[in-house]
């Protein structure tokens, strides 16, 4: 059975080696049919305490690590990066 892979947004840094994940999705209301947002935490593991609070990263589903920790932070998910191959646009000269 192939590991589950999320992503979400580091809510918290404190813990050693321990980042707290909350993952969001959207899901329709059985009965009103509005997109509602539904979130939920995870405890991952961080081997480097390289990961910030703030940031976007994906987590993978791991064997138990502690009590709370079935997770394993896989790399930062960079969200501030441009398209490969696009180029900022030149404004055109002005005739007048």
């Amino acid at each position: 059975m192939p590991k589950r892979i999320l992503t979400g947004t580091v809510v918290s840094d404190k813990g050693d080696k321990t980042v707290v994940v909350k993952v969001e999705r959207k899901v329709k209301h059985p009965l009103y049919g509005k997109i509602i947002r539904r979130s939920k935490k995870y405890h991952a593991h961080d081997e480097d305490n390289a990961i910030k609070a703030g940031e976007t990263v994906r987590i993978e589903e791991t064997k138990p690590i502690s009590k709370l920790k079935t997770w394993k932070v896989l790399d930062k998910v960079d969200t501030h990066s441009k398209p490969k191959g696009s180029t900022p646009a030149a404004p055109a000269a002005a005739e007048g």
